[in-house]
């Protein structure tokens, strides 16, 4: 599962290289069909798909355990935390001017309900309890209509008739919440075939790239279509079958214990923290700093890609590792002291 998430944010920065540097206008101005655009839309195709990942990773394990206030304020302290830092940093340096409206983002934790993934998925947390109270009152059969229903009404429906958006993300992270547990609750001999989830995968890949290629076609040819209808947002049908089969061969995986691995997984929230901080962030990181357009007209365009996302993936989970030695475990040694010192003044 750590493995899981270090590929998972990989996956996930690979597509805010393209979708946030500008790439996306160059694709539609230009030949969608060309080398540059179409390797562009597959490197960048697995955004959604890697947030699907994620939440399905929480289902899975907490399911069975307890959302307490420390987790949830251990998340909260490292998403303020960062909002505040580069808020000022880009401040003080002078790179972007004073907007109340971006102070006031960066001082409130949930700001961009239902949009954006990072308030989503703190307010989704904070039903996580009573989430665990439904679970545990349904059995194998009510929790597999549960899934079957909710993945009719906000998969199939959006994907294939394009109805309206059944859920915003804190409801679709639900549903993936219940898809997560039911897997954990409910193991079948199935589910633990890790040849079967890898061949599983590499068909979801094949049909998720397939569709993206498809979509650069019809665009090309007809100026229409949408590249990835398929696999974007998080609750359409590609996405959502590439990341269960992607999570089942993961968790089938015996690696056995690899402290670098969990040590460099530990801090995935934290390069997403960072990386995806906010639209100054984008703009600095993808279109000013590493200059993704330009890149995209040169000849080391593949290398400047895959070289940017490792990267940046690098430099932030070492400066994640830093706050985490300096500063959240400090605070969670004290936290942790408070309440045991108040426990014992309440006995």
């Amino acid at each position: 599962m750590e493995l899981f998430r270090i590929v998972t944010m990989l996956c996930i920065i690979a597509h805010h290289y393209v979708v946030n540097s500008g790439i996306t206008a160059q694709i539609t101005q230009d030949n969608a069909m060309a080398f540059p655009a179409v390797f562009s839309l597959l490197f960048g195709w697995g955004g959604k798909t890697g947030i699907n990942c994620f939440v399905l990773i929480t289902g899975y394990f907490m399911c069975q355990s307890q959302a307490s206030m420390r987790k949830f304020l251990k998340l909260v302290l490292e998403v303020e935390f960062y909002k505040l830092l580069f808020c000022l940093v880009f401040l003080f340096s002078g790179y972007a001017p004073f907007s109340m409206k971006e102070f006031l983002k960066a001082l409130i934790p949930v700001y961009s309900l239902g949009t954006g993934f990072i308030d989503s998925y703190l307010v989704f947390y904070l039903f996580i309890p009573f989430l665990n109270l439904l679970i545990k009152e349904m059995d194998k059969i009510q929790h597999l209509e549960l899934v079957g229903l909710c993945l009719l009404v906000g998969t199939m429906f959006q994907t294939f008739l394009k109805a309206p958006a059944a859920f915003t993300y804190v409801g679709w992270f639900m549903v993936l919440y219940f898809l997560g547990a039911y897997i954990r609750l409910y193991p079948e001999r199935y589910l633990d075939n890790r040849k079967l989830w890898g061949t599983a995968l590499l068909i979801s890949l094949l049909l998720s790239w397939g569709s993206v290629i498809a979509g650069a076609w019809v665009y090309a040819e007809w100026g229409k279509g949408v590249y990835y209808h398929f696999v974007a947002d998080s609750n359409k049908f590609l996405a959502v079958v590439t990341a269960v089969s992607a999570f089942l061969f993961f968790k089938n995986l015996e690696l056995g214990y690899r402290p670098i691995i969990n040590r460099i997984a530990a801090s995935t929230f934290g390069v997403l923290m960072i990386h995806a901080n906010s639209d100054t962030m984008r703009r600095w990181l993808w279109q000013d700093f590493l200059d993704n357009v330009a890149a995209y007209y040169s000849s080391y365009y593949v290398l400047h890609a895959v070289g940017s996302v490792l990267s940046v993936y690098a430099v932030c989970a070492l400066i994640d590792m830093v706050r985490i030695r300096f500063l959240e475990k400090p605070f969670l040694k004290l936290y942790d002291e408070a309440c045991q010192s108040r426990n014992r003044e309440c006995s």
